[in-house]
């Protein structure tokens, strides 16, 4: 698939950046099993495991709380012993990681073309370190919850990436699998494709990059 520049939406600006997802979108959504792996790991069932951590998520994904420190919260609200490793997060994000190889060769496609080509997502430290381990080229701007403090709904982490896009809202799209975060982006004017494949992420992509050449 070839892509080039000329697409206008009306009389409304070019558009200049696509924006990722990470989890869901790049890569399959790890979640489930990493959810049943640190379930097995404790001895607790997953949806017990699931309950609890939603308690904490969003101090873990925004940078606020440590995984030192979740391990202690999870484990003494599940009343269960810690778990054997102070890494786990990161030793079974590694082997839940499941990259979709067309969806990286789109975003390499887009950068070929002089498009800019970003990351947004909500993750934890271990996953970010884990990303930034894979020495990706094809992204000019990585934005994860962890490191800004905010995350996806929340307006703030859309601005951020913007400005450090250095682009306008009506010059953007932003493909993520969760509606919610769709929303959030599209409050700001930016526009959205929800990922349901591949193949659909692409023909959505024609209607705003005009991609057949």
């Amino acid at each position: 698939m070839r892509f080039r520049k000329v697409y206008r939406i009306g009389d409304e600006k070019m558009i200049k950046a696509v924006i990722f997802d990470w989890g869901g979108v790049l890569i399959e959504n790890p979640a489930k099993m990493m959810i049943q792996r640190f379930a097995a790991s404790l001895g607790v069932t997953d949806e017990a495991l699931n309950n609890a951590y939603r308690n904490f998520m969003r101090e873990f994904q925004t940078g606020r709380l440590s995984e030192e420190k979740l391990w202690e919260k999870l484990c003494r609200e599940l009343n269960v012993s810690k778990p054997y490793s102070s890494s786990l997060w990161g030793e079974v994000f590694a082997q839940a990681y499941h990259p979709r190889t067309e969806m990286f060769l789109l975003a390499s496609a887009l950068k070929e073309k002089g498009y800019t080509v970003g990351l947004l997502s909500n993750c934890e430290m271990r996953a970010m370190e884990f990303f930034q381990q894979q020495h990706y080229n094809m992204f000019d701007v990585t934005v994860f919850s962890c490191a800004e403090g905010t995350w996806k709904p929340e307006k703030d982490i859309y601005q951020i990436a913007l400005q450090r896009l250095d682009v306008e809202p009506q010059e953007t799209v932003f493909i993520d699998d969760r509606k919610d975060f769709l929303e959030g982006a599209q409050k700001l004017g930016i526009y959205t494709i929800l990922f349901n494949s591949s193949s659909q992420v692409k023909e959505e992509l024609e209607h705003y990059l005009s991609v057949k050449a």
